[in-house]
């Protein structure tokens, strides 16, 4: 049967927690992937974060959905050889623990590698797996503060260093894994070999920021932003380009006068043209309109929505950005869908996020070819915590 997924048949195996690599995993289970996360019984800490049903949190619903779960307690002193087993059967492994944790339970890269030369590894840390910072603990708000992010953004704003709120440090890491991850899949197929990627939170924040030039440059970062964000009757609106392009282009096709009289100072021109053109844009009554106009004098603009709006938008509706799953409780969870849209593949959500050790039985069945009373005494032993809901 012809495939309908990109990665149908691929197999991963997802040691990872919190953000970076779940985030990864999730997006190669939209691409078709068997994911199975391998959670420890005290669960993944994303558990706790944003509203819970049926023990579910939001959190961990929208970097979860669509795998299957089996939860080792890797303390157990045969759960190492459980998760080697297991690593042998997968195409993939996910991992973001401390560089030097799987090597104390004999699961680095060099020893899944030996019996597994396909294999490939996917490492997500801090600073990497070696130089001076490797052991550190990383968070997105740490690798913000040491890759330069928080200190523009309090010059910018004239405060004192200032995070951003969201996790670009983790998706950062996530979608360049991601991205390195299908290289080597491709690369594979080619020389029959898997290989280890080392995906440093640090590397990839420098990598996606489009100011880093300046600094290599050393160039002022003090740059003014190409945009400018102004107040109408109906919201704020973005507009795109310094104030001199917006001012021309709606003298140009907008009917405002220049306002200035001869002999003006630059202050004066500066203030006056700003006063006109802020008249102007609340002179229309609403978005439609404004954003015809600007539409007609060739700027580009957006409405300042909060996050709330963004997802009810006509074109998340459209593109159906939103999608809902099985809440595990009688009802449906909304999240977000992977952003992947192919001509002749299909992609995105594949079902709920899983409970601890959900999956336990129909993995270890699959994967190992396991029966359930060898099963059951893995679960005896406490190397596998069966099936939790809370």
């Amino acid at each position: 049967m012809k495939p309908e997924f990109p990665l149908e048949g691929v197999r991963v195996l997802d040691l990872s927690r919190v953000l970076a690599g779940p985030y990864a995993a999730r997006m190669l289970s939209d691409l078709g992937a068997d994911v199975v996360k391998v959670e420890p019984p005290e669960g993944d800490v994303t558990r706790n974060w944003g509203k819970v049903v049926a023990g579910l949190s939001g959190y961990y619903t929208q970097q979860n959905v669509g795998k299957r779960n089996i939860s080792i307690d890797l303390r157990r002193p045969s759960a190492p050889d459980l998760v080697r087993e297991l690593a042998a059967r997968a195409d993939i492994v996910i991992e973001n623990f401390r560089p030097g944790v799987l090597a104390s339970y004999g699961l680095a890269y060099a020893d899944l590698s030996r019996a597994h030369p396909r294999l490939i590894m996917l490492s997500i840390s801090g600073w990497g797996q070696h130089g001076p910072a490797s052991g550190r603990a990383a968070y997105a708000a740490v690798v913000h503060a040491e890759s330069g992010v928080m200190a523009r953004q309090g010059s910018m704003f004239r405060s004192g260093p200032k995070d951003v709120p969201v996790s670009i440090a983790d998706m950062n890491a996530g979608l360049h894994g991601l991205s390195a991850v299908l290289a080597a899949l491709f690369m594979r197929e080619r020389t029959g070999r898997g290989q280890h990627i080392d995906i440093a939170m640090a590397d990839t924040m420098l990598a996606t920021d489009d100011h880093v030039h300046l600094a290599l440059d050393e160039e002022s970062l003090q740059r003014p932003f190409a945009s400018e964000v102004w107040e109408t009757s109906f919201g704020h609106v973005v507009l795109a380009g310094d104030f001199r392009f917006l001012f021309r282009e709606a003298v140009a096709h907008c009917g405002l006068v220049d306002p200035t009289p001869a002999g003006a100072s630059l202050e004066e021109k500066i203030a006056l043209r700003r006063r006109v053109f802020g008249e102007l844009l609340a002179s229309f009554p609403d978005m439609a309109s404004l954003g015809a106009a600007l539409d007609r004098a060739n700027i580009a603009w957006g409405q300042v929505l909060t996050t709330y709006d963004a997802v009810k938008s006509e074109t998340s509706q459209h593109r159906n950005t939103v999608a809902e799953t099985d809440d595990r409780a009688g009802g449906v969870r909304r999240v977000i869908q992977s952003p992947y849209r192919f001509s002749a593949a299909k992609s995105g959500l594949r079902g709920p996020a899983p409970f601890r050790g959900e999956h336990n039985a129909s993995v270890l069945r699959e994967w190992l070819d396991r029966s359930p009373s060898q099963i059951a005494q893995l679960e005896s032993a406490g190397v596998l915590l069966a099936e939790r809901r809370d």
